[in-house]
């Protein structure tokens, strides 16, 4: 089966968000693994603008496969794992 490019991107940032440390640069002032990663960071490793990133991010976020936390002004996003497993049993149900 062919995927779009958009949702190999999705797939990418889903995977990496596994874990954000292998993945993305250290940030000074937040645990990439307790608080997730911004929307540059994921631009930057996808090499799209952050507009393009913020796309990608923000359908995830839609569909509860990624939790948004505010921390000074910016937005980081990491996975619900919780959510992703629902999704994974539904799949395996034949949904």
């Amino acid at each position: 089966m062919l995927r779009n490019s958009k949702s190999v991107s999705r797939l990418d940032i889903l995977d990496w968000l596994k874990d954000p440390a292998a993945h993305f640069p250290p940030q000074r002032h937040v645990d990439l693994t307790e608080n997730g990663v911004t929307v540059r960071a994921v631009a930057v490793k996808l090499g799209v603008s952050r507009k393009v990133a913020g796309t990608h991010l923000g359908m995830l976020t839609r569909l509860g496969l990624l939790r948004t936390r505010r921390i000074r002004h910016r937005t980081y996003y990491r996975r619900d794992e919780i959510r992703i497993a629902e999704v994974a049993r539904m799949f395996e149900k034949g949904w």
